[in-house]
């Protein structure tokens, strides 16, 4: 088939590598404008742009689909457009331009978390089970028919980015396999099922850590919002990136004869982390570990960024603090 790729961010790439090494013809690349990037603020095309231009592959960018983007696609006479995180809606116009219209691959087992953060939302809530959709684009919000919805687990322990880019990998088979199937005639689309939610987009305000919550529930919101927005706290007036996080269960056994705050510790005493109490955003230093109190138990912070400085450990961080009495994260 001839088909017309849509998508920006590195999420979308793995399915335009997926489609361009199929049988399938690619007839163009539709993706965002490029916008600036870092401290240089240099304009920079978007990953998907990147990939089509290393594939040799014509590239549409437009911020919106308006009639003049509109007559573009049109005019490519595609049988089918596949769309991955393009960050703009399209309106029926563009919907109808190729010949079947548009199926999209969304990162959640639709109709959950329908909206622009599906990951992010699903990791901030606890959740230990999503699913990579390939579904019918519709106008209205990612609530069209379902072609295909292939399960995945979420990692305890990975961030909102580590799974988002592993679910970018097994999606594009995903949409590979539906694609195959609307060539050949085979595919079938089942409406949604269920009680829609929804995933709006994350913000900075989203980034703030509550350690009047769970060790659970904190270690899951640090997670969901690590890269983007970032997760924080303030230590006095300085704001403090959280990078990385544990549970205190997922540390090894320490052993029978230790050192806290500097004293010797008696053989057979726990001091591990889920026994030290700690008011919710108080510190604490165990066995070489910072530990930040939540509503029930501790939680260890990995890795933190100061303001002003690069991310670094973040028991040598505490340790520079000198003495962590009355030293809290709020």
């Amino acid at each position: 088939m001839r088909l017309v790729v849509a998508g920006s961010p590195a999420a979308a790439v793995p399915t335009l590598r997926r489609l361009a090494a199929s049988d399938h013809e690619i007839a163009a690349v539709l993706t965002r404008p490029p916008t600036p990037q870092g401290r240089k603020r240099v304009l920079t095309p978007t990953p998907v742009a990147q990939v089509a231009e290393e594939l040799g592959l014509p590239v549409v960018e437009a911020t919106r689909v308006d009639d003049a983007v509109t007559a573009q696609l049109r005019d490519l006479h595609a049988d089918l457009g596949v769309i991955v995180a393009y960050g703009a809606l399209l309106r029926r116009p563009a919907l109808d331009a190729p010949r079947l219209g548009w199926v999209n691959l969304h990162f959640s087992a639709l109709p959950a978390y329908r909206g622009a953060a599906p990951v992010q939302r699903a990791v901030m809530a606890g959740d230990t089970r999503t699913a990579a959709t390939v579904f019918q684009l519709v106008e209205a919000l990612d609530a069209g028919p379902v072609y295909a919805s292939d399960p995945f687990d979420i990692d305890p322990e990975a961030t909102a980015g580590e799974v988002l880019a592993a679910m970018a990998e097994t999606g594009a088979d995903t949409v590979a396999r539906v694609v195959d199937g609307l060539a050949a005639g085979t595919a079938v689309a089942v409406e949604q099922v269920g009680e829609p939610t929804t995933a709006p987009k994350t913000t900075i305000a989203d980034g703030h850590v509550d350690f009047g919550r769970s060790a659970a529930a904190v270690h899951a919101h640090l997670r969901g919002v690590t890269p983007e927005p970032g997760a924080y706290a303030h230590l006095a007036d300085t704001r403090v990136k959280l990078l990385r996080s544990r549970r205190s269960g997922a540390t090894p056994p320490v052993p029978d004869r230790r050192v806290s705050g500097g004293q010797a510790v008696p053989a057979g005493r726990d001091t591990s982390a889920s026994a030290t109490p700690l008011a919710p955003g108080a510190l604490g230093l165990v066995d070489g570990r910072l530990l930040v109190g939540t509503a029930d138990e501790p939680l260890e912070l990995l890795e933190v960024q100061p303001a002003g400085k690069k991310p670094m450990d973040a028991a040598a961080w505490a340790r520079g603090l000198g003495a962590l009495d009355g030293k809290v994260l709020s």
